[in-house]
């Protein structure tokens, strides 16, 4: 069994990031991001997905919040993707159709070693509290980047942004928790090419 855990830190000089991730966790949380609507983002990220999830960062938020959304993405993705191991045994596939009152999110993951993001989401009010939700597709994109893995996010209807960003949040935590669910019935990786 692979260890399904894992910790970084990175510091450059827009940002100063450590994150400890856990696979086979509890959904418990302890964020600090200095953007109150990506706290209660990585909260709800981390329970649904039943992910033990910590984020301490400092960024330069007198500039705005893109360096310091964009740069958790980076490091959670390399998280998922160092707890992730060898990858073999894992469903590798998950996808979620998440609720969220009046909207409704469709999120697929494939845990490929291909990175892809496809986004689709439109979002019509511009900041909650001091989150840029322009952001919100910067940091699934730096996510699926560094996690190496295929993440296609997509609003199928909503009106209110909170709600949409909410349950793409929820909904890629459900989709990544079925993805990396170990089988015992699959030997190796989930690919005829042996390799993922």
């Amino acid at each position: 069994m692979n260890k399904r855990s894992s910790e970084i830190k990175r510091k450059t000089g827009e940002t100063d990031i450590e994150i400890s991730f856990n696979i086979q966790g509890e959904g418990n949380s302890n964020i600090d991001t200095g953007v109150g609507f990506l706290d209660h983002m990585l909260t709800l990220f981390s329970k649904h997905g039943g992910f033990d999830l910590s984020v301490k960062a400092k960024g330069d938020l007198y500039v705005d919040s893109h360096h310091t959304i964009e740069d958790i993405g980076i490091v959670l993705g390399q998280c998922i993707k160092e707890a992730s191991g060898d990858r073999k045994g894992i469903k590798r596939y998950g996808t979620s159709f998440l609720p969220m009152d009046e909207s409704m999110a469709m999120v697929s993951v494939d845990v490929s070693g291909r990175p892809y993001l496809v986004f689709d989401a439109a979002l019509t009010v511009e900041k909650l509290g001091n989150f840029d939700t322009e952001m919100t597709e910067e940091f699934f994109r730096a996510l699926a980047f560094n996690a190496g893995i295929t993440l296609h996010a997509k609003i199928l209807y909503g009106k209110n942004t909170h709600h949409m960003i909410e349950a793409l949040f929820k909904g890629t935590a459900r989709a990544l928790k079925e993805a990396l669910t170990e089988d015992e019935t699959i030997k190796g990786v989930m690919s005829t090419k042996g390799i993922l």
